[in-house]
């Protein structure tokens, strides 16, 4: 990113929900630890060009010891002669926050990243702030807005949102990659404006794509419904305009913003226990009658145990040329507040089954020691509860006040629940206004004869996880298409073709001017990843998933119209 074109800050998001617990992990072993150690590493082979080009660095790497990592970066650019000022943001780290919190940290804004660069600072670290912040805290600071500039700090977080994954948007993990080249995607930028625009966009040679599809795919990444909750502004999804103005360039246009929530989210983690598994090969012949089989041998061992899950996964093809195609795996999962109860002798017991159970057995690794497994949850606090501090290069302590509340109560909005054990807020989240779309709502589905395919040949997902919750964003590219897919793809019909959804509380935001359906799924991955609860534990593939799923799509609406039998339905 340094040496491949312009560019004015250089921002970097290393925490997620996982890094989180891991970070707290460290700092029981050491007060010193607590920060992404990576990040120091590559700033010994950047931070020199950095300084030489004048780019401002800002990232979260700071974790749970922002301090200690700008005192690191000091010595760092010390030792090696190059002279820059360092500057970090705190006050997030809410511990102690309940009982058995291993971490808890407020979602801070994008401000007091802005007034440390103010400050002069050249390298600005914070501890938890949201993934956006990182491009708005700058931009706010480049174009000097004021703090309630909401629709100018709404295009921001809206590209700071698409930056936030990296390469997710120039072509990583999307739906339709074998359209492109994305064999090694470029890093994505945003060219912001004063207004909040912003033109998405990476440097010049580098691989992958840029293009609407993409951003939408990011856009719908992780999110809820049509407001984007931020402690600095609530950001209106429904509002965003995407253009292709020119190759590997997609403009963001109309973002509509509001004022922020008056609380906080906090992010909380907890070790929730040990767990343990062990996966039983089943090969050939009479897998279910296998798998019944070894269940019941340990059924009296696994009496004691809290939790036990067990999963076939029929991976085996009849007359397979190949033993590994031939075979299908049986997983267990195991989890205890004890680590004595889920530890190696229930996993030896499993092994020790191997001369007196199913004909082949063997498990595809040896029996191992119980491990613990983390919780993530959610919960709010007030604003103004929240110390937020940026600690400017010279040291001075320069407290950020709260975002100013609007003298319309009206214009607030409340928090919205994050995970279904949140409390619900007291008075009702106010409706979503009506705003212009690009497009009409969704009329008619088109006639015709329909064939039956994988949805994914019509429509792109991207998913992924909010703690216990997961949400899928779908999208298509055409204003028929998205007719019959608003049309079509309900609740009950999502659950009927997820059949892991059904019984839990999913919600559908329709979000016509991306041509998108965002669903939100309550509970359906626990206690979050850290508790691996799932097979698939932050539910990233469970949009590929839908898109494998056959429908009646009408025929026209496809790319390449497939051939129809008399029924109007594929051979």
């Amino acid at each position: 990113m340094l040496t491949g074109g312009p560019l004015d800050v250089l921002t970097g998001d290393y925490l997620a929900e996982l890094t989180m617990l891991i970070l707290g992990r460290d700092r029981l072993k050491s007060p010193e630890l607590g920060y992404a150690k990576t990040f120091l590493r590559q700033l010994e082979r950047s931070l020199a060009l950095a300084r030489e080009r004048g780019v401002r660095i800002v990232a979260n790497a700071g974790g749970l010891n922002p301090a200690g990592l700008a005192d690191a970066i000091r010595a760092l650019a010390a030792a090696a002669g190059i002279p820059v000022s360092v500057a970090h943001v705190e006050g997030d780290d809410l511990m102690p926050f309940a009982e058995g919190a291993l971490t808890a940290n407020a979602y801070l804004g994008g401000a007091g990243i802005t007034a440390c660069l103010r400050a002069g600072a050249d390298v600005v670290v914070t501890g938890r702030v949201t993934d956006a912040a990182l491009v708005s805290g700058p931009a706010a600071w480049w174009f000097d807005w004021a703090p309630d500039d909401h629709d100018r700090l709404a295009g921001a977080v809206v590209a700071g949102h698409v930056l936030e994954c990296g390469t997710q948007s120039t072509g990583g993990n999307y739906s339709f990659f074998t359209a492109h080249d994305v064999r090694r995607p470029g890093f994505p930028l945003a060219e912001i404006a004063q207004d909040g625009s912003s033109v998405i966009t990476k440097h010049p040679g580098t691989g992958g794509v840029v293009s609407v599809g993409t951003v939408t795919a990011q856009l719908l990444y992780e999110t809820q419904g049509p407001r984007y909750l931020g402690p600095d502004v609530t950001a209106r999804l429904d509002t965003v305009r995407l253009a292709q103005v020119d190759a590997d360039r997609v403009s963001v246009t109309g973002v509509v913003g509001e004022a922020p929530p008056t609380t906080l989210k906090v992010g909380v983690t907890r070790i929730g226990g040990w767990r343990n598994e062990v996966v039983f090969v089943l090969t050939g012949l009479d897998i279910e009658e296998k798998a019944a089989l070894v269940q019941a041998q340990l059924a009296e061992a696994l009496s004691q145990v809290a939790t036990a899950d067990w999963t076939l996964a029929r991976t085996d093809h009849e007359d397979a040329r190949t033993e590994e195609t031939a075979s299908a795996l049986l997983r267990l999962v195991v989890r205890d507040p004890s680590p004595d109860r889920v530890g190696r002798a229930l996993t030896s017991e499993a092994v020790e089954l191997a001369l007196a159970s199913y004909p082949g057995f063997h498990v595809t690794s040896p029996p191992g020691p119980a491990q613990p497994y983390g919780i993530f949850t959610s919960s709010t606090v007030p604003s103004a509860t929240v110390p937020h501090v940026a600690v400017l290069p010279d040291g001075t302590r320069h407290p950020v006040p709260s975002p100013p509340v609007p003298s319309d109560p009206s214009d607030v909005v409340p928090p919205v629940p994050t995970h279904p054990s949140d409390p619900v807020p007291s008075d009702p989240v106010p409706p979503v206004p009506a705003r212009p779309l690009d497009r009409a709502p969704a009329g008619p589905v088109p006639a015709g004869p329909t064939v039956r395919v994988p949805l994914g040949r019509l429509a792109g997902a991207r998913s992924g996880d909010k703690g216990g919750d997961a949400n899928i964003g779908v999208w298509v590219g055409s204003d028929e298409a998205w007719e019959w897919l608003h049309a079509t793809l309900t609740v009950e019909e999502l659950q009927s073709l997820l059949p892991e959804t059904a019984g839990l509380a999913v919600t559908r935001h329709p979000l016509p001017n991306l041509r998108a359906l965002n669903f939100t799924i309550a509970g359906i991955l626990g206690a979050g990843v850290a508790s691996a609860h799932r097979f698939d534990p932050q539910a990233k593939a469970l949009g590929e998933w839908l898109r494998a799923r056959h429908v009646d799509i009408p025929a026209r609406l496809l790319p390449t119209h497939l051939p129809l039998t008399p029924e109007g339905t594929a051979p």
